[in-house]
């Protein structure tokens, strides 16, 4: 069993928690010299209501995420990451990441924010975080932010 991770997947929304988990999968990427793999999963259930009112939602999601992943992508290389992909997907987040890019990206460890859910939240819905934990088929990391921040 190797202990160093050559795929890793990271899954960014904008959030500060996915900013935090960024991060630190570029310093475990620099470490392991790892393809480093950035996702942005576009949540189509969340805008599928509106959309019947506003038809350019999903063009505004699509811009969005991969702006993010342009600059994202542009911090990992100058932070000395030598190989770095992205991806935009559109579904729930709970399956596009742990069983969709995982998969595609041969990921041996997915690392994600932790979830700022509370507890009614969480046990209604779950969070995406916790999907990850259960349904992945290699490590996961989950990123909290630092109090202070």
């Amino acid at each position: 069993m190797s202990m160093k991770y050559e795929n890793i997947l990271v899954a960014v929304d904008g959030s500060k928690e996915a900013e935090w988990a960024f991060k630190k999968s570029i310093e475990i990427s620099k470490r392991n010299d790892a393809t480093l793999n950035l996702l942005h999963v576009i949540d189509t259930r969340s805008f599928a209501a509106i959309e019947a009112y506003d038809r350019t939602i999903a063009e505004r999601a699509s811009k969005y995420g991969s702006d993010l992943l342009e600059e994202y992508k542009a911090e990992a290389e100058k932070a000395g990451v030598k190989a770095v992909n992205t991806f935009v997907e559109y579904g729930s987040p709970k399956v596009i990441i742990p069983k969709d890019v995982a998969k595609k990206v041969e990921a041996d460890l997915i690392v994600c924010g932790a979830t700022g859910l509370n507890a009614m939240e969480r046990f209604l819905i779950g969070s995406v975080s916790e999907h990850i934990t259960r349904a992945a088929r290699c490590d996961v990391l989950v990123v909290r932010t630092d109090k202070g921040e």
